[in-house]
């Protein structure tokens, strides 16, 4: 089943983002077995960070939150809040995804 995280990026990480950024990507391509997607959120004008948005396919709400837990982003206090919640699959076109 999914889940769909979100979480809500603390007020410095922007500043912060490039120091861990190659340990987050490195994490989120260990997971690729239950990562569907993932990806920042941003401001309408993309200049400032709002959060992240991420869809798993695990079994348990625990087994989403081990992996939000295990991101070193999420280690290193990059998020001030998050939120875990079911997702029931409707549409799925990846296609519609090229190229944003």
């Amino acid at each position: 089943m999914f889940w769909a995280i979100s979480r809500i990026a603390a007020a410095d990480f922007a500043e912060r983002r490039n120091e861990g950024l190659q340990a987050h990507l490195d994490y989120l391509r260990s997971q690729k077995d239950i990562l569907v997607l993932s990806g920042a959120t941003t401001s309408d004008d993309a200049k400032q960070y709002v959060g992240s948005l991420l869809i798993v396919n695990v079994k348990t709400r625990a087994e989403a939150q081990r992996f939000a837990e295990g991101d070193p982003f999420t280690q290193s206090g990059m998020f001030t809040g998050m939120t875990i919640t079911r997702m029931n699959k409707g549409q799925f076109n990846p296609q519609a995804a090229e190229g944003a």
